[in-house]
Formats: C-alpha cells, structure tokens, sequence
C-alpha cells in the first residue's frame, strides 16, 4: 500500500481536496486502484448536525454515513463508493481511544495524545486504506497538530518508498509542493520556492487557475506528477496513452466550448452559500454537460417568494419572482425546517400550473405533495406534520424510526432500493427501463400512504415505491412536460461522465429535448459523445467503455 498525504495548513478551502481527489484520479488512470480517506479536526463524530451555512451539504454515503462534502469529491473524481470510515474525525478518534480505556484495554496506563491517539490515527487509516483489498494508493489529507504529528511518526512506521506527503505551501513532512496561484509561475519563482522549502525546482507543481475542475488532474498530468510518484513510490507504472485521460480531457474541452445556455432556478433556503448545495450543482453541471449546454444556476432564496415578503421588502419579492420566471427549469432541492417552505410551494405551484420542468428531491417532492392536496384535492390545510402537526390533512408524516429526541444518525439513510411500479415511467425509462435502482436517502418524514389514491386519482402518480411498497419514492404527474419527485438524493451518486437521470431529465425537458431523447430510446446523437478512445473512469484493464449519453441540437 502507498500513502499520499496532502496537506495544506490549518484553514480550509484552499483547494487540498481537489488536489488529493486529481491526484488520485492521475493514478488511477494507470490502472491503480486508489481510496481515499478525509481526515477532520473536529469533535463532532459525524457531519450529520452541522449547519449548511458553516459546513455546506452533508454528504451521504451508501452505508448511511452523514460525511464531508469533500467526500463527495472524491467518489466524483475516483468514481468509487466510499464509506463512514472514510471520514475520521477527532471525535471518532477520541471515542476509539476512551471507549478502549474504559475497557481496560490500556491496562490501567495513562492515557495520551502521545502515543495513544497518534497510534489510534495511524491504525485507522491502515485499516481502512484495505478497504476494499485490492486498494494500491490511499490519498488523504488532513488539518490538526495531532494528525500531523501521527503521520511523521507513520512516514518512518510505513517506510519512505511508501509514503508521500504534498503540501500546499511547505511542511517538515514535505516532498512536494502545490502552488496554488492566479496564473501559472514562472521558472525563477518556482526556484526561490524550491531553494527556501528544500525540495527540488520540479517538485514545485503550480495549480494555477482553470475553467473546470475537470482540468486540475491534467494539469498535474502535464507537470510530470505521475512520474515523481512512480519514483518516489517506487511504483512500476506503465507510460502507455491512458484512455480515462482522454476523456477528462475531452470533456473538459467539451465545457469551455458550449455556446447553447439553460437555466435552472433553484429554490431553497441555503443560497447564500453554494456549498450548501455542492452535490445538488455538480449533478446539474454534470447533465447540462452531457447535453452540451452551458448551465445558469439562478439561486432563489424560497423566502422571498412568499406573500410577506412583497409587504416587507418588495424588491428583492419581485426580484425573486422575476428570476423563477425567466428560468428553463425549477429545482426545489432538499431541506429541513419550516423557514421558507410556503415559498417552494408558491413556486411548485407555479412550475405546475405554467408546465414547467420541474424536479424536488427530498422535502421538494414532499412540498410538491402538498402543493397538489391543497390545490388540486381541495385539502386547504395540508401539509407535512414537520410544520404543522394539527394538520386536518396530514399528506407527510414522521417515520416509525424518528426519533425526535435525538438528532444525530436517527433519519432514514444511505442506499435503499426504489422499486417502479409501472413501465411508462419517464423516469424509469430516464434509468434504462430498470425495474429498480439502488439511491442514498437522507429524511425523518415520508408521504403517508394512506392518502395515496386520492392522488392518483387526479393524476398525480407514485412510480416508485420501497420494496414493501409502503413508502412513496418518486412521483410523476400526468399532462406535464416534466414534473418529477424522488425522495432520495440522486445527486449523491452523479458522476462527471455518468449525470444523474432525474436531473439529466430535467436538463433534457429545460432545454426541450426530452421528447427526442425518450423516442430514441433514450440513446443521444454521436455528435455529443465521448471518443471510443476514450476509456471508461475507472481503471483501463478491468472496466469496459462507458459512453456518456449526448443530443443533437435539435
């Protein structure tokens, strides 16, 4: 097993993630397996509480794990599944290490940061770098003194040909450093940073700055990175053309040359700060690529939408309508909490009544539920009993499993199978006719389905299903272009070259090419797709070609 360690000082958003998920992705472009591993410093056992203001999206992972955003990097970059153990936080540590000397396991010696917890770290990641066995490079990257100090004493435990540490500036740990910077550096800048951080002038990579994500793994390509690790590693990689290369490459000549626009509005209560809808953005850029459009994301706070709003600052009531408006499509993404809610039904509404692409995820296709029962089943008062527990028409209630006393890891999570009940879904044939499909989920309520024939009796239709048929998945609505519900979050599981079929419809339906698209059999023009040559995102020899979908523009 190798090891390669980025770090990158003590605050974050200075690009580690990124650098750690390319980097990985140039190996496995090699045809080596590679994990990945993100280290926190914070108490919290999990990311499942953490506010979307200060963390961004809680990203969940097939075994239900709630981790790091930056998690969902990684499985995008690598197209792997990763799982709770992935994301180590101080808190699991410091759990691991307490719940050990209450078991005597210390025997009775005192416990410390020094070597207990450093000892605990080091045999977290060996561990979990195996999974699964076939694992040849483990990237990670950290923050925090005592992680630091577990991985110098880890680089002399592994041996120096299987450890590699990079840095974004300079470290007592470093044997190579990225520079991230405005515009690529110069020959006699990168000296200065090699001669004053004592490693050699091409061990100084510039991670300047580029149209796309999609390009920072070439970047690193061009700049000789995989050669240094191949010796530094001692890793006998091959020098052959490498197929998953070329179509990153592709796909991101691909992005910087879209000319057709769509736009999405999407309507929440996080649109203050992106991340909060990290994977939600991704899926969509991931489509509006496979159609070969240019994506505007029109960000709408659903508070503004709402009556009260246009008595008390009118402006930004009409600014917000006007945005919803002049949309392609609409997104109501998931949520928690009642601020805001009225408002993603006024634009549910609005999306319904004007045929307009619509897609909720989450409490978006639970709003979406009361939107109809008040307006097309005359149920005035209907609503979820997260907002209103009098409800006279309760048409989302709580889970069996809630448990409301207690917030952290009590929803409905990680990966559960959605069965469809019927084969003229459009979103059964947007999967591939599947007669399932396996998504992560993340909620405390679920449509009640006691009520679920009043509904379809008016056209307004449950698909999907769990396999015991008691819990409602997706919802479609008859005469409309496309209005589409799912209570999981497909966005979790989107990939670069493999969009999300629920928001690769609505893309489709935004830009007016479902129809062409489902009467192809759901088969894009070759005009749109990836090379032959270009491989499949996962490691040459093992995977056949996944060629992504593509249109004409038509």
């Amino acid at each position: 097993m190798k090891y390669i360690l980025v770090t990158g000082g003590v605050i974050s958003g200075i690009g580690k993630g990124i650098i750690a998920s390319s980097v990985g992705t140039i190996l496995k472009s090699c045809g080596l397996h590679v994990t990945a591993i993100k280290i926190d410093p914070y108490i919290n056992i999990d990311a499942g509480t953490f506010s979307p203001y200060e963390h961004g999206e809680v990203f969940v992972l097939d075994d239900g794990g709630e981790v790091d955003l930056d998690l969902g990097n990684y499985e995008r970059f690598l197209d792997i599944r990763l799982t709770k153990d992935n994301n180590l936080t101080t808190g699991k540590i410091y759990q691991s290490v307490i719940n050990k000397e209450r078991r005597g396991d210390y025997l009775g010696k005192t416990v410390q940061v020094v070597p207990h917890i450093t000892d605990a770290i080091q045999e977290w990641v060996v561990k979990q770098a195996t999974v699964p066995v076939d694992d040849d490079v483990c990237t990670f990257y950290i923050e925090s003194m005592p992680f630091i100090e577990a991985f110098r004493q880890f680089q002399f435990k592994v041996k120096r040909e299987n450890f590699c540490n990079i840095h974004s500036v300079s470290s007592h740990l470093c044997q190579q450093i990225m520079c991230r910077c405005s515009t690529a550096l110069e020959n006699s800048v990168k000296e200065k940073i090699s001669m004053f951080c004592h490693v050699e002038p091409q061990q100084v990579i510039c991670v300047q700055d580029v149209s796309s994500i999609y390009r920072v793994p070439l970047l690193l390509e061009d700049q000789g990175v995989v050669s240094y690790l191949s010796r530094r590693l001692n890793m006998p990689i091959e020098t052959r053309p490498r197929k998953m290369l070329t179509k990153w490459k592709e796909m991101s000549d691909r992005s910087d040359r879209l000319l057709e626009h769509c736009s999405i509005a999407l309507v929440g209560k996080y649109t203050k700060f992106s991340d909060s809808y990290a994977s939600v953005i991704k899926a969509l850029e991931h489509s509006a690529l496979a159609i070969s459009h240019k994506l505007e994301v029109k960000y709408i706070d659903s508070a503004y939408l709402e009556p009260s709003t246009l008595q008390e600052e009118p402006v930004k009531y009409h600014e917000a309508w006007q945005k919803l408006c002049s949309a392609d499509g609409i997104l109501v993404p998931g949520g928690f909490g009642v601020r805001g809610t009225e408002g993603k039904i006024h634009a549910i509404n609005w999306a319904r009544k004007q045929k307009k692409p619509f897609l909720g995820v989450c409490l978006g296709m639970q709003l979406a539920v009361c939107e109809f029962a008040r307006n097309m089943l005359g149920w005035k008062d209907a609503n979820s009993t997260e907002f209103d527990p009098e409800s006279k028409h309760p048409v989302v209630i709580d889970m069996p499993e809630h448990n409301p006393g207690q917030m952290g890891g009590t929803m409905r999570l990680g990966k559960r199978r959605t069965i469809f009940k019927t084969n003229t879904s459009v979103l059964r044939k947007l999967y591939g006719d599947a007669e399932y499909v396996e998504e992560r989920h993340r909620h405390r309520f679920e449509v009640n389905p006691e009520l679920k024939s009043h509904f379809e009796e008016k056209g307004f239709r449950f698909v999907g299903q769990d396999v015991e048929g008691e819990r409602m998945e997706v919802i479609e609505l008859d005469d409309h272009p496309y209005f589409i519900g799912v209570q999981y979050h497909p966005e979790f599981t989107s990939r670069p070259i493999k969009p999300s079929p629920p928001y690769l419809g609505l893309l489709l339906a935004a830009a007016g090419k479902l129809q062409s698209y489902l009467q192809k059999g759901c088969r894009l023009s070759p005009r749109d797709t990836y090379s032959d040559r270009s491989g499949s995102s996962t490691p040459d020899s093992e995977i056949s070609e996944l060629k992504l979908p593509s249109i004409s523009s038509e």
